[in-house]
């Protein structure tokens, strides 16, 4: 008997993606915000006080669960190298030419000496309506797990995206308070991170084209089911 091969969508959490909010296969509603950083250890003991303060006071206004992801990726340099080594070709100037091959062998040293790594934080809210169960999200298809469709209708998604959109605005303020920048990821955006997470080699080399390449467009109205389901090259998210 031949095995049977499961596919990348079947082993996935991930059901849907619609207007960024990501649906998860057990019945739940997550939003991400990509938030920004700050140098805690170049402030003064006094500001790092106020920061630590202003963040207790954050966590503790909250009435629901985050989760905080940090993603740490080894920078690719070679975009902005090929700049500079364009430049430097193109370069009239002699002086500047020479500063410009000066530095691009100082990077070069700086690269074999170690990975350089870039970091970018997240925070993940999410949200789970109550009395709205798995087996009354998804309608049974012939491969349920690969094409799923919600069985809610228009009005309830926008319900369920309003009290995300509320969720993330307290995220938002809380954190500009502490000195943050957050902002939520569009779909477009949120396909690209989780196809960085999942295809970590292959998002290095391989970007995705515009979102509307990477959705099935089954968008219904309120008297119909509603869907629209995320996809990538090779069957990958």
């Amino acid at each position: 008997m031949a095995k049977e091969i499961s596919s990348t969508q079947e082993n996935l959490p991930i059901a849907a993606i619609l207007e960024g909010v990501v649906v998860l296969k057990n019945g739940q509603f997550i939003q991400i915000i990509i938030v920004s950083s700050l140098n805690f250890a170049l402030k003064a003991e006094k500001e790092q006080e106020a920061i630590i303060f202003q963040y207790q006071n954050f966590l503790n206004s909250l009435a629901f669960p985050i989760q905080i992801l940090v993603q740490s990726r080894k920078l690719d340099l070679k975009p902005y190298l090929d700049e500079l080594k364009e430049r430097e070709k193109n370069e009239t100037n002699q002086l500047l030419g020479a500063q410009i091959s000066s530095y691009l062998e100082f990077v070069d040293k700086l690269i074999n000496l170690g990975n350089i790594m870039s970091k970018r934080f997240f925070v993940v809210v999410p949200y789970r309506p109550i009395g709205l169960k798995q087996e009354n999200i998804f309608a049974q298809t012939i491969h349920p797990a690969v094409a799923p469709m919600l069985k809610i209708s228009k009005d309830k998604f926008d319900s369920i995206h309003q009290e995300l959109r509320e969720r993330v605005n307290v995220i938002v303020s809380g954190l500009s308070s502490v000195g943050l920048k957050a902002v939520p990821l569009s779909t477009q955006q949120t396909i690209e991170l989780l196809y960085s997470i999942y295809n970590p080699e292959e998002s290095a080399q391989e970007k995705l084209v515009d979102e509307q390449s990477l959705q099935a467009k089954i968008v219904h109205t309120s008297e119909e089911p509603l869907a629209q389901r995320a996809s990538s090259p090779e069957g990958k998210v």
